[in-house]
């Protein structure tokens, strides 16, 4: 769509809600003061921010808003190291001269236990100290990551300075076939649009092959959106929305306008196939069919990513009843307490136990080389997380390779990075 007759255009989703935090007509490109919905940090970015909250306002000050922020611990639980725990009694000691929620170890990864705990409702403005906060989107809301820095000046303050972004309109239509997921279709749009291709952008997922996808699904897409450069990732609210959200929402939701002004990108997924990110960049994205025979040594099954049970599920059912191939390590970890036992209760922890995998409580794990499952030099992770970036799963020597769950179940019983649709 043109720029033209700018003042009388409608406005996106992300502007309408940017219009509604600013408490004023809020238009893509110009700069505006927001009022924050809900502020999340967590056992690794959340002590920078806290201490430079008392910076800002002083020791004894009190934040602007306890019950508008959330503290967790994901990325070094169980406490790896002596400074991850000296880290998990701040925040802990914090939360309680605060008042402020605090999800302490085993409720799982901050991107998960925040929509299913109420935390996050379409419309609203949320910010987090991690880069994946815009999973978020996946219920309508506008949610970003930011410095630790800034979100002492959100603690403080309660109001953070945006350009509000133009919106980029990713529009996939068409039907997923058997064991393609909402995981190929974001790997296949990064690798078409590139790690850049979409710089401090709101981008936002539209069409029928969207409209169909469960929440689940949906998140994995928002999830990624940074990975080309978005500034948030968003799926207007609809039916799926509403249901999932039922305990909560009170209201209804924003919506954008039909004569909104923003640019538009098609896919059709009617033939898609699994697609694989290559060492060592996120848009390094070819088909698996496409793939040379690459033996593997690790598979992570987790993350903020494709954590949830709909994925754990999958993977189960594509390994049937087969082992976990010889010399291969399969780490499971369930993105949260409630996935967990979701899982659990449907007998796929037994599963993967008795195929060889090990399942872990609800973490980060391997995702960032932080608390475990790190891979050696020359070896290679096959991981359903959303990076694979040297050095990211341990040795700067080591290579990591993105897929989805169907493809993590498929090559956990070849050895070897395969088609799920062969199996």
């Amino acid at each position: 769509m043109g720029v033209m007759g700018l003042s009388m255009a409608g406005q996106t989703l992300s502007e309408k809600i940017f219009s509604r935090a600013a408490n004023k007509e809020a238009r893509a490109g110009e700069f505006v003061m927001a009022s924050i919905d809900c502020a999340m940090i967590h056992d690794i970015t959340g002590p920078l921010a806290v201490r430079g909250f008392y910076e800002i306002a002083g020791k004894g000050a009190r934040v602007w808003n306890p019950s508008r922020i959330v503290i967790l611990f994901d990325h070094q639980v169980p406490a790896d190291s002596i400074k991850a725990a000296e880290n998990h009694q701040m925040l802990r000691a914090f939360a309680k001269e605060q008042g402020i929620i605090n999800y302490d170890v085993f409720s799982g990864i901050c991107h998960q236990v925040m929509p299913e705990n109420g935390h996050v409702l379409p419309g609203q403005l949320i910010v987090g100290t991690d880069s994946h906060t815009c999973t978020y989107g996946a219920l309508g809301a506008f949610a970003t990551g930011i410095g630790s820095t800034d979100m002492a000046s959100v603690f403080a303050t309660g109001k953070l300075w945006f350009m509000v972004p133009q919106t980029l309109r990713l529009v996939i239509d068409g039907r997923l076939r058997r064991r393609v997921t909402s995981k190929d279709v974001i790997l296949r749009i990064i690798g078409d649009i590139g790690a850049d291709g979409a710089n401090y952008l709101a981008c936002e997922f539209a069409g029928s092959a969207v409209e169909r996808m469960s929440i689940a699904e949906r998140m994995t897409m928002t999830n990624m959106s940074i990975e080309m450069g978005a500034k948030a990732g968003l799926v207007e609210p609809d039916r799926v929305t509403m249901t999932y959200l039922k305990e909560w929402l009170t209201e209804e939701p924003i919506r954008g306008d039909e004569d909104a002004i923003f640019e538009e990108k098609h896919w059709d997924v009617n033939d898609l196939e699994p697609q694989v990110a290559m060492p060592h960049r996120v848009d390094n994205v070819v088909p698996v069919s496409r793939l040379p025979h690459v033996k593997i040594d690790q598979i992570f099954l987790g993350s903020c990513t494709n954590g949830r049970f709909e994925d754990l599920k999958l993977a189960a059912e594509v390994m049937g009843d087969e082992p976990v191939a010889r010399g291969v390590r399969m780490i499971v970890i369930p993105a949260s307490r409630k996935e967990y036992m979701r899982a659990l209760r449907a007998g796929l922890i037994e599963k993967f136990m008795e195929a060889g995998a090990i399942v872990e409580s609800p973490c980060c794990g391997p995702c960032m080389g932080g608390s475990f499952g790190l891979i050696g030099p020359g070896e290679v992770s096959l991981s359903t997380s959303n990076r694979n970036f040297v050095g990211r799963q341990g040795s700067p020597k080591g290579e990591v390779y993105l897929c989805s769950p169907a493809v993590a179940g498929a090559s956990a019983i070849t050895g070897e990075i395969t088609d799920p649709r062969e199996i």
